[in-house]
């Protein structure tokens, strides 16, 4: 049996079919493991005025967090953290008595917080805060990007008054595979600030 042209034609046309049939071997997109996240319940936390604390202000923060002094830091009363070991989370809270050095403590916290960030940050977005009724004053800051931290904040009563907080994640940045955790932290500092009273 001879092969003609056309019959040659034609099966080289359905070899060629065959072979291009074939799955091509696509990599899959890194994926993240799915994080559970509590339901939101907050307590009160009252502060310590008259004690060797010596943090005169009140607040509510979320019952899967924990309070916790870092004895390291006693000599230098004020320093103390809001801790969420299941999500290796830490909100590092700092106290201060305002004297006449209410723009260096701004000044400080912006440099330490917000400016040795900026290398790493894709934005730095900043939203004030105001509450003249609670004499509140403050600002937000939002940073995106792979930064060591993520949500910052100053408040004060620009007389007495100075508490600042930043949350920091035990873990290498990564802003895509923390960014359901932080949108759900960033909702519970938010609640810390407004329910912030100076004693």
């Amino acid at each position: 049996m001879t092969i003609t042209g056309k019959q040659t034609a034609y099966i080289t046309f359905f070899l060629c079919a065959l072979c291009s049939c074939r799955e091509v071997a696509v990599p899959k997109p890194r994926g993240y493991f799915r994080i559970d996240l509590p339901a939101r319940e907050y307590r009160l936390y009252e502060g310590d005025s008259s004690g060797p604390l010596n943090i005169p202000v009140s607040f509510e923060y979320p019952v899967y967090g924990q309070i916790s002094f870092e004895p390291e830091n006693s000599a230098e009363p004020g320093w103390f953290n809001i801790e969420f070991p299941q999500y290796n989370a830490k909100l590092y809270l700092t106290y201060k008595r305002v004297g006449n050095d209410l723009s260096d403590l701004i000044e400080q916290t912006y440099q330490m917080n917000v400016r040795n960030h900026i290398i790493k940050a894709d934005a730095i977005s900043e939203q004030v805060i105001t509450d003249r009724d609670k004499g509140i004053y403050g600002i937000l800051y939002d940073l995106r990007g792979n930064t060591a931290t993520s949500v910052q904040f100053y408040l004060t009563d620009s007389a007495r008054h100075f508490l600042r907080g930043s949350l920091y994640f035990d873990a290498e940045p990564n802003a895509d595979s923390l960014a359901p955790i932080t949108g759900f932290f960033r909702q519970d500092i938010i609640h810390l600030i407004e329910t912030v009273e100076w004693k």
